[in-house]
């Protein structure tokens, strides 16, 4: 497919997904492989984007190859425009799974990856054994991926400010609480005081040291003491294991305590429910393989039943 400028030379639009592919690797042997070509001839159409651009794309870091800061301002739309144009060509809204090739890059928590992951593989294997999954942690910094085509689909507690992103609600969430086997606290009547006395660790991926347990022992006229915070869940728990620390961990992902030998237990107090969903471009709304990808995430957790049922609150005497 070419199109003519007027007084310029005809313009590959192959070349987008060329480029589209050499900025989501990094690599010209990683996109050749991609892209089928060999990787002289992957050299020369980077060598044709970089003539059309004015732009080196990518530049040799060490031994790898990072993007200019041109070619990732042009990401999200060369993402976009290659995705609406393969949207336009499929037909009835129909893809075959059994011969797409294409890599998904989901943004997730760490501990989505930790407890869906295997399961979202092995089904990917079976139905599309050519598609490729890439997750990304959340970041500490809050950036438009969605938009940006960073990432094709995010999955958790979405608190994306981008209107023009499609948000799904899928599952409200309760947080447990989560210590080491023989842990002092798992001993006699948990009440909010002694919940309170012992020391705490948050999870947080901006490294923050407070949150809504604090915001619920203040209403009680109770404070905890955080020693310190961890980027993620799974990280958190080996540090638990290994000290008389008090963790939260989601009711959905109590399988990695339990494979830790850690002990979760109700937390004593009333906190706010965490609203799990998707969030994904609008571009991708007529895309079916987008839209198998949704699916998929969204019968994953729904086949792991609903989130444990409050249990009794227990107040302080």
């Amino acid at each position: 497919m070419r199109v003519t400028q007027s007084g310029s030379a005809g313009l590959d639009l192959n070349l987008l997904v060329a480029l589209d592919v050499l900025l989501e690797e990094s690599s010209v042997s990683g996109a050749a492989a991609r892209l089928h070509l060999s990787e002289p001839a992957m050299s020369r159409t980077l060598g044709r984007i970089r003539k059309a651009l004015g732009d080196p794309v990518l530049v040799r870091a060490g031994r790898t190859m990072v993007a200019t800061p041109h070619a990732l301002s042009l990401q999200g739309e060369v993402r976009s425009v290659v995705e609406r144009a393969r949207a336009l060509f499929l037909t009835g809204g129909e893809v075959d799974l059994r011969t797409l090739e294409r890599t998904f890059t989901v943004m997730a928590h760490d501990s989505f990856a930790a407890t869906f992951g295997a399961t979202l593989f092995q089904r990917i294997g079976r139905e599309a054994p050519r598609v490729r999954l890439r997750f990304l942690s959340e970041s500490h910094i809050d950036v438009p991926a969605l938009r940006e085509g960073v990432a094709d689909l995010e999955l958790g507690v979405i608190d994306s400010r981008s209107p023009e992103v499609r948000t799904e609600h899928l599952v409200d969430e309760r947080m447990l609480g989560v210590v080491r086997a023989g842990h002092p606290l798992l001993r006699g009547r948990l009440t909010a005081r002694r919940f309170a006395a012992g020391e705490h660790l948050n999870v947080s991926r901006r490294g923050r040291l407070e949150g809504p347990v604090d915001t619920a022992l203040a209403e009680q006229g109770l404070s905890r003491r955080v020693v310190g915070s961890i980027g993620s869940t799974p990280a958190s728990l080996f540090v638990l294991r290994e000290t008389d620390l008090i963790g939260l961990i989601p009711t959905r992902t109590t399988s990695q305590a339990e494979a830790l030998g850690l002990r979760t237990f109700e937390v004593p107090l009333e906190l706010p429910p965490l609203p799990f969903g998707l969030a994904w471009h609008p571009r991708h709304d007529a895309d079916p393989a987008h839209a198998w990808l949704r699916a998929c995430a969204r019968e994953l957790v729904a086949d792991r039943g609903p989130a444990a049922p409050p249990g009794p609150v227990r107040r302080t005497d």
